[in-house]
């Protein structure tokens, strides 16, 4: 186990800095002052950074560490803040990790003892899902389905069970394709699909998968976060899908404990028989 104070352990430090999903407005003071404050930007694409950065009249050296970079960029991060360099991060729009890159490079920090922050701003998908109407008490965030449609459909199938709000990724060029794949697979649930979050022309519209199938396609713009209604209906489990879907869950990388939370809430089912099962 390890403790770690970010500001007062006097240890090498990486921001992680959310940047705006639309509305530049949401680029916090914070943001601004650390940003100001550092040597280098990594980022995930150097020009949208640069331009993000330019409107704030900011210069600052920009280094690319993008999806089919990140391992050896962040070894490169890793010799920059070993040599006293102050380096932030910061993804094309949101907070990176989110269907962006950031994982790994928080894991190579980590791993090289180096301390991570975040410097908080606007998440699509918390924005969508506190606006859609649909239940945020729990909820399940998938982000982007595979661009092919039979591993899609084996993605939606696994998620058909849970009763917590589903929420979705998605391209405008794809939209219609997952709204009828989401519908093929789940069922008509109620939807909302909200688009150009904190832009001119935000828009949520909610219904059900079969009412937005119908939309036009070429009147969706931007991207896309889909919102769907968990499952409501009675299920049935048996004891060997119920260990089956823990092993699913510790596939994926849960640790066991946080498998069989997941299960429990995604059936309804004590915690305790689920480790009567397992033990």
């Amino acid at each position: 186990m390890k403790r770690n104070k970010s500001f007062t352990d006097n240890k090498p430090l990486l921001y992680l800095v959310a940047t705006p999903i639309g509305n530049l407005k949401e680029f916090s003071s914070r943001a601004i002052e650390i940003v100001n404050e550092c040597d280098v930007v990594a980022a995930e694409d150097t020009r949208n950074a640069y331009d993000l950065l330019n409107k704030f009249g900011i210069k600052k050296e920009l280094y690319s560490l993008r999806e089919h970079n990140e391992k050896e960029a962040s070894q490169h991060v890793v010799d920059l803040i070993n040599d006293d360099k102050k380096v932030v991060y910061m993804s094309d729009a949101g907070y990176p990790g989110i269907s962006d890159p950031g994982n790994l490079l928080v894991k190579e920090m980590l791993a090289n003892d180096i301390a991570v922050s975040t410097i908080s701003g606007s998440s699509a998908f918390i924005n969508a899902l506190v606006a859609s109407g649909l239940s945020s008490k729990h909820f399940y965030f998938y982000g982007f389905l595979s661009p092919k449609d039979n591993e899609a459909k084996g993605e939606i199938n696994s998620l058909k069970d849970f009763r917590n709000t589903l929420i979705f990724y998605e391209a405008p060029h794809r939209i219609i394709r997952t709204i009828n794949l989401l519908k093929d697979g789940l069922g008509n649930r109620e939807v909302c699909l909200a688009r150009e979050l904190t832009k001119i022309n935000e828009e949520y519209i909610r219904g059900t998968l079969d009412e937005l199938s119908q939309l036009e396609e070429d009147t969706l713009k931007g991207e896309m976060v889909i919102i769907v209604d968990g499952n409501k209906e009675e299920t049935m489990i048996s004891d060997d899908e119920i260990t089956a879907r823990v092993a699913y869950f510790t596939k994926l990388g849960l640790s066991q404990k946080d498998a069989i939370n997941v299960v429990s809430e995604e059936f309804k089912i004590n915690k305790n028989y689920i480790k009567k099962l397992l033990f």
